[in-house]
């Protein structure tokens, strides 16, 4: 009893804040912001330099960083979508994104001294997901998986290589020069997503959320650079530089929210009854998830409630009525009705209510326990009704 009392309470608390998930069925808007970083250290498979007389790479250029590793730090994250639900836990969104990470230098890039400024990507993004129904196991959080295939432009802001060249033949000593960037690229980009959504029972159609997103670049990134060497250059000397990135890919965590637009309120379960006196509840509801006829485990705790109670009080028959919201057809919603009313019939049963006592109809969407219009997933209508006569 005493858990029993403890579990009630803990539901009391719970309720204003979690609610159980419900499939998004029309517009919805979402947005999230976190940290990211890249998958290793971003692989320099080409720097090329101008070709100095009496330079570092005087009479071989282009070549020098092969196989070098940029090291950029984690930086933030943001993303913002427009999407649609199907209703059937398959949505599908516009998403627009944001990167950026700062240049911490060159490993193995000899004679690169350091490196500033940033990698950014600003991302265009159209994504297919799916949200994941543990509504039977009577989780409140909807997991959600999803890939996504767009754009990407990649530009390095303000970033800059330094080093020092050797002296030329009969100089009195090297000097130091800097690389800059001016170009940016664009590239096919693809991503995978990962997520959980927990809903906000006091506002319908919120909810937070919190996700891991795997970005790839198809494009190996191939940025110009500017030679700014304090000093003077031979006359005809070339004064730009490239380098080719490889296995630019990004890692994101982010936390967010999502809202619904037309999402109904969440229906509440009736409470359990507490310990029982002379009289027990003579009515009990038990509601179901969209298009679905299999009892949660929450349907479960209602249904023995109801078995419970005949055993308190005088009963002569149990009526168990099924009905529908108004969406799909009479037909249809006729069947899904008796379907319903049949299982909570055959729970009863297992729980020891003699079978010749019950009876079950069904009345699909004609009696309604909330009036709606056609098409509505109005969630207290999906129910049956346990009367104890």
């Amino acid at each position: 009893m005493k858990l029993r009392s403890a579990l009630l309470a803990a539901t009391v608390l719970v309720a204003p804040v979690a609610a159980k998930a419900q499939a998004i069925s029309g517009l919805y808007i979402g947005a999230g912001a976190g940290a990211n970083f890249l998958m290793g250290n971003e692989k320099v498979s080409s720097l090329g330099f101008p070709n100095v007389p009496g330079g570092v790479v005087a009479g071989g250029g282009g070549t020098a960083f092969r196989n070098s590793k940029l090291n950029l730090g984690v930086g933030p994250a943001a993303v913002a979508s427009v999407g649609y639900g199907l209703g059937n836990g398959l949505r599908f969104e516009v998403q627009g994104g944001f990167t950026s990470n700062k240049f911490n230098g060159i490993s193995n890039g000899y004679p690169v001294r350091g490196a500033g400024g940033d990698e950014q990507k600003f991302l265009g993004m159209v994504n297919a997901l799916y949200d994941i129904d543990l509504t039977s196991m009577g989780s409140p959080i909807s997991p959600y998986v999803g890939v996504g295939a767009g754009y990407a432009w990649a530009m390095d802001k303000n970033a800059r290589f330094y080093g020092t060249t050797f002296p030329a033949v009969g100089a009195p000593g090297g000097f130091a020069n800097q690389y800059r960037t001016t170009s940016g690229q664009g590239a096919f980009a693809y991503q995978f997503i990962l997520g959980g959504a927990l809903p906000i029972a006091s506002v319908p159609g919120l909810a937070l959320t919190l996700e891991y997103r795997f970005l790839g670049l198809e494009n190996n990134g191939t940025y110009n650079y500017q030679y700014l060497s304090p000093a003077p250059l031979p006359v005809g000397t070339a004064t730009r530089a490239t380098v080719k990135i490889a296995n630019d890919y990004n890692s994101s965590v982010m936390v967010g929210v999502r809202y619904a637009f037309n999402a109904a309120p969440l229906a509440v379960a009736p409470m359990l009854p507490g310990p029982m006196a002379d009289t027990a509840a003579r009515t009990y509801l038990v509601f179901f998830d969209w298009d679905r006829a299999d009892l949660t485990d929450r349907a479960r705790q209602i249904i023995a409630a109801a078995a419970q109670a005949t055993t308190k009080v005088q009963v002569t028959r149990i009526e168990v009525s099924g009905h529908t919201d108004t969406t799909g057809t009479a037909k249809y919603n006729q069947g899904l009705s008796v379907r319903r009313a049949q299982n909570v019939a055959a729970e009863l049963v297992r729980l020891g209510v003699p079978r010749a006592a019950i009876t079950t109809q069904g009345f699909g969407f004609s009696k309604p326990l909330v009036a709606t219009g056609p098409g509505v997933r109005e969630p207290q209508n999906r129910r049956v009704e346990i009367v104890l006569k």
